[in-house]
């Protein structure tokens, strides 16, 4: 069962549960075993499901469940909490030091994706400013280093290898200590797999290992073999300390059960899951935030993590124009760009509250991103009088040449075009009702401040943003009032503070 089922199945079941007048020992049964079926259909090895029913049962108390209590979100909270444990091993992950070299050693089976991850980790750190390295010790595959050449180049990321040494472990030495006097941050060495676990590929690695003496060890795990993840995580841990796990192929569509329960047998933390082939597709992996998507609950502090690591943080600039309600085309080509830089659609997405991991297939995430990239093409063919025009939709209905040119230049249609400058009149207007609010931004800070405006131009303000909305999408946030809802959850995750961005 892939996980977008599996979060569908404990969802469904829990809410059947919920809806019920009286909860009893049975119908508590009977909801435990929908969950530890579907756990089971995904992989999740038997042993730790039947610990996960045995410890529902010990934490659920009926004398909690009279009148007046919110069962729903009691039974929820009792489920989520076992599922945490299932995945958070309790031990402290390795944090790499700012300012000095920290080696790290990637091991797994070949195929499992591991010299992709290690760019996609390169180029994660590489983004928020260390200096980042790749050394490919992998001499049993051929074309690793190419593969490897070839990733690095394009992320732009140093890298060492060599197509006339044979021994890994030479290469893994000269490249740690190369790298080192340059005084590189993040060393990741990427090392020899095979198809099958063999003595040969556990020699190899722990030779290697003793060579650079990593500061973390990570296994990469393929989340599609299934229940033979634990065999072969204790396999590996039994060789080389592993210090942490990164899963791959773990979209929505993919099963996983088996290499999430596989966490138990290494007692090592996982850090990151693989979503995707593209480089971006990689995320910071935390229990707490997964286990929420999973169950449909979202992870707000998570999407706000996600809006500052994107760079998207207070515009002296954009605020002092909101305040008099001016919005350019080119404000909202910035405010573009900033979407794009959080990464995919149905990650942010599901991180809302009442959306499923499900939400959003990958057609219609793909549909999305085309979308605003064509509305971003249609902007770059924009003159700079354009783009800065305070009320550029007048400008285009006046003169209806200019649309015409903007379609050629752009390689799309007048009707394309006009479609743009109606969501960008939406937006603009929206931002003439924000600045003749009065107290709506802090005179001091420029944070947007909603508790000091009159109810009533709120609502309207509220009903406005809903109008801009996919109808789908406002229907699946419960509505008007769940709009309302997860502004304030939004508010409140990011420390009461606005201005990230509209």
């Amino acid at each position: 069962m892939v996980l977008a089922d599996l979060g569908r199945r404990i969802r469904n079941a829990i809410g059947k549960l919920g809806q019920a007048t009286i909860i009893n020992e049975e119908e508590l049964d009977a909801m435990l075993k929908e969950v530890c079926t579907a756990l089971i259909e995904s992989d999740v090895h038997i042993r730790l499901v039947a610990q996960l029913k045995n410890n529902v049962k010990k934490e659920m108390n009926f004398d909690d469940m009279i009148g007046g209590v919110n069962k729903r979100r009691l039974i929820q909270k009792t489920v989520f909490q076992e599922l945490l444990k299932l995945l958070d091993p309790g031990v402290s992950q390795f944090v790499p030091q700012k300012g000095k070299p920290n080696v790290i050693m990637f091991v797994g089976l070949q195929g499992s994706g591991k010299t992709t991850t290690c760019t996609k980790m390169a180029y994660y750190y590489q983004k928020k400013g260390w200096k980042t390295c790749l050394i490919c010790a992998d001499t049993f595959r051929a074309g690793a280093f190419d593969q490897l050449k070839q990733n690095a180049t394009k992320a732009r990321i140093p890298f060492y290898g060599s197509y006339s040494e044979m021994d890994p472990v030479v290469i893994a030495a000269e490249g740690v200590e190369k790298f080192k006097k340059d005084n590189f941050e993040i060393i990741i060495v990427d090392t020899s797999g095979r198809h099958k676990q063999e003595a040969s590929l556990f020699e190899e690695m722990l030779q290697v290992s003793n060579a650079v003496n990593p500061n973390n060890v990570v296994f990469v795990m393929d989340a599609s073999i299934g229940q033979a993840c634990e065999a072969q995580a204790r396999a590996f841990g039994e060789t080389v300390d592993v210090g942490s796990v990164i899963i791959t192929k773990l979209d929505s569509h993919a099963k996983g059960g088996g290499a999430l329960s596989a966490v138990a047998v290494t007692k090592s933390p996982v850090i990151f899951i693989g979503t995707g082939e593209h480089i971006d597709d990689f995320e910071v992996f935390k229990p707490k935030s997964f286990v929420q998507k999973l169950l449909g609950m979202g992870d707000i502090a998570g999407l706000v993590d996600m809006v500052n690591d994107a760079g998207i943080k207070d515009n002296e600039e954009l605020v002092k124009k909101l305040k008099q309600g001016v919005f350019t085309l080119r404000d909202m080509y910035e405010q573009f760009q900033n979407i794009m830089k959080m990464g995919p659609f149905s990650q942010i997405m599901s991180m809302i509250p009442g959306f499923g991991p499900d939400f959003m297939t990958k057609g219609n995430e793909q549909e999305s991103v085309n979308r605003l990239k064509r509305l971003m093409t249609i902007m770059d063919s924009m003159s700079d009088a354009e783009l800065d025009h305070p009320k550029a939709s007048d400008l285009f209905t006046k003169e209806p040449t200019r649309i015409a040119r903007v379609a050629r230049g752009s390689g799309t249609s007048q009707h394309d075009v006009r479609e743009l400058l109606s969501q960008y009149k939406k937006f603009s207007d929206m931002v003439k009702k924000m600045g003749s609010m009065k107290g709506l931004f802090n005179s001091k800070t420029g944070d947007i401040n909603p508790k000091n405006v009159n109810p009533a131009k709120m609502a309207q303000l509220n009903q406005q943003m809903a109008k801009m909305m996919d109808p789908r999408i406002l229907q699946q946030m419960g509505g008007m009032g769940g709009l309302q809802n997860m502004m304030q959850q939004l508010q409140k995750a990011s420390g009461g503070k606005g201005g990230f961005g509209l």
